[in-house]
Formats: structure tokens, sequence, C-alpha cells
């Protein structure tokens, strides 16, 4: 399998959504081995890559690499400028006995699944609809750090979780989430927002997540979580008592659209 890395948007300014990923780089090693792939080449994407030609990709990359079949997408370009199409690889790779096999589009609902519609899923909150399009509920890891400590106080601790990489947030609001810790799964519920009830204005979203029915130490570890549904909105509470109430709520709409998923 090859990749390029950065985005080669990103790297040519051709789209500030490309700062986030869906999969980062870690993550999709990781996809790529659950599927048997045995080797990655990993294409670091400049500048200086983006003005290859069609014809120097072929002969400087592919050729070297002993590349027997190139397997690829419908809409793949390559190249400086995104010069060469899929059909100017079937023509540059076939004197270098290269076979070139194109994926169809693959639709679901009538629609092209791409990263643009799931992402678009993800900023409305529809995490049900990303995991059809993907395949998998959307996921995020991160490592546990210290927070402020107030979900405690109010029996509701949770996780602070640092994400570990610039990955797409989803809507700001409340989710029903599995996690992976430790190699252990656990369901919970997710909050992802500022906090408006406790302050005016945070730089930016925070992620808490209370596991259910789990007692121990998460400082410092590794956390993984897999968005299951939207429950609601971030909301701004007059009381501590009200959004106390409100936490209750969600948790037992999270446990029973879970239970149904165990």
């Amino acid at each position: 399998m090859m990749t390029f890395h950065p985005h080669p948007k990103e790297v040519l300014g051709q789209g500030d959504q490309y700062v986030t990923c869906l999969t980062p780089l870690a993550d999709k090693i990781d996809r790529f081995r659950q599927l048997g792939v045995d080797v990655v080449y990993i294409v670091q994407f400049d500048l200086t890559f983006a003005a290859v030609t069609p014809e120097a990709f072929v002969t400087n990359i592919l050729t070297p690499l002993h590349v027997r079949r190139a397997v690829v997408g419908f809409d793949f370009s390559f190249g400086a400028r995104g010069a060469g199409t899929t059909e100017t690889l079937r023509v540059l790779c076939e004197p270098n006995d290269i076979a070139v096999d194109i994926i169809d589009p693959f639709l679901q609902d009538g629609a092209k699944v791409s990263s643009t519609r799931i992402r678009e899923c993800l900023s409305a909150g529809e995490v049900k609809q990303s995991a059809q399009l993907m395949g998998t509920a959307y996921a995020v890891t991160g490592t546990v750090m210290h927070g402020e400590g107030r979900g405690r106080t109010i029996g509701f601790p949770t996780a602070n979780v640092e994400l570990s990489a610039p990955y797409v947030v989803p809507r700001l609001g409340v989710y029903a989430i599995f996690v992976q810790v430790d190699g252990q799964r656990y369901s919970g519920v997710l909050n992802i927002g500022k906090k408006p009830t406790f302050h005016d204005d945070l730089p930016k979203p925070v992620f808490e997540a209370h596991l259910f029915d789990f007692a121990g130490d998460l400082y410092g570890k590794q956390m993984d979580i897999h968005f299951i549904d939207f429950l609601r909105a971030e909301q701004k509470f007059s009381s501590i008592d009200q959004l106390i109430a409100q936490i209750h709520s969600d948790a037992q709409q999270a446990r029973t659209i879970l239970s149904a998923i165990i």
C-alpha cells in the first residue's frame, strides 16, 4: 500500500479542512495492518514532490519498487498540478508491464461515499450515518490527562482526553460511546464542548468521557473513543442540580442504546 503524508491538499493550500484528519497516519497504518497489508510505503508529500511529473512518478517511483499491479480509485490524479489521470496512469504503466485496476465509485443511497461526505456527517453529529459510510464507527485516540476534577464532585468522574492527532472533531455535544483502554472495552458517555455552564469561552473543545461501571486510575493511559450515537447538543445549565439531572438522563439513554449493541 502506498499513501501520501501529509495530505496533498494541505501542502498545496487547497482547503483548511485538510488540516484535520479522519484517519491520521498512525491510525491509517493500524487499519492497513488489520486488513492484512504487509508493507506500507509512506511518500513524504512536499512541494518538491508535488512538482514531479506523471512520467517521473511512474519511472522513478513505481518502476524501482517493482510494482506489477497498481490499484487506484476512479478519481485518482497524480503528478504536478494533478495532470495525470487514471487513463494517463494506464498508458504510462503499460510499457513497464504494470497492470492498472481502476476501482469504481462506491455509492450509498445513490451518492458517492467520500471523505467530504463523512466530514459533513460528523460536523452535524450524524455519527450513525458516518459509521455506515466508513464501515465502522468513527474513532479518535488520545491520552487521559488531569482535568478540573469537577465531574467527580458531582458523582460522574470523567476522563479528560487530549487527542493525539488533529482529528476531525464531531459536532459539540453528548455522545454514546465505546472506549478501548488497556485492551478492554467499556461503554460510556462523552461530552465534547467548552463547558458553558462553568466557562464563558474556552479556547478549544474538551473531550470528557464517563465510563460506566468502571473503577480505576486512567491518568496517562491511551484511550480509543468510538462514537456510536449522538444524544444532544451542548447546552448551558442554570444550576448544578439541573446539570446533574441531565447527566443522569444522558447516561441512562446511552446505556439503553449501547446495551442493544453489545
